[in-house]
């Protein structure tokens, strides 16, 4: 099993964890991670834009010249998308862009993600996250501390609500609990930083 070192909020070492290889040491599937990240930014979309056709645009039902005659290009309705005020071609209807991923593959793809930022050393493991208060300055501190300046931070989500509320305006930081960490996410920030109990949990879950 890998080893990494565990930090306190100060920037000290103050022992080390064994990582599970079966979460933390699996073979890198990229293909099914760059599936992951494709369905997680469709099932994003709302899919509510929504435009008119010439079919569904008011008026125009009568032609607005003569076809012959009057040395003017021939037009059938003053509603054709040419116009100003016409329908749109190809108008954008609402749909469903949600793709759906099975659950091994979801799963492999989060442990592929997550042996990916292992492997490149942008893995940190944080004896406890706790704040007396909700203060982003105080965070702010933690960080500089730390020397993170984009990182996904995952609590357990029981006592990490100061944490989150304090971190939720530094634009560059994002924090989730252990059951909404995503593959997106993991590989959109420079580094994966989980507190002690939040790597107990991903272990029980995905273990």
């Amino acid at each position: 099993m890998a080893k990494v070192a565990v930090y306190n909020m100060d920037g000290q070492q103050v022992g080390e964890v064994e990582l599970n290889d079966s979460i933390f040491a699996v073979d890198v599937k990229e293909h099914l991670v760059h599936a992951a990240v494709v369905a997680h930014l469709a099932n994003r979309r709302q899919g509510t834009q929504s435009a008119k056709t010439r079919a569904e645009v008011r008026g125009g039902g009568r032609k607005p010249w003569r076809q012959k005659g009057t040395g003017r290009a021939r037009q059938g309705s003053i509603r054709a998308v040419q116009w100003t005020g016409g329908g749109v071609a190809f108008a954008p209807k609402p749909r469903d862009y949600s793709i759906r991923l099975n659950k091994k593959e979801r799963r492999l793809a989060l442990k592929s993600a997550l042996t990916s930022r292992v492997n490149g050393s942008k893995f940190i493991v944080l004896d406890s996250l706790e704040l007396a208060e909700i203060k982003t300055k105080t965070m702010k501190n933690i960080l500089d501390t730390l020397k993170l300046n984009k990182a996904l931070i995952v609590t357990d989500g029981d006592t990490s609500k100061n944490v989150m509320l304090s971190a939720r305006n530094i634009q560059s930081i994002k924090t989730s609990a252990v059951n909404n960490i995503n593959v997106y996410d993991i590989l959109k920030y420079d580094t994966f930083v989980v507190t002690k109990d939040a790597l107990n949990k991903i272990e029980e879950v995905y273990a």
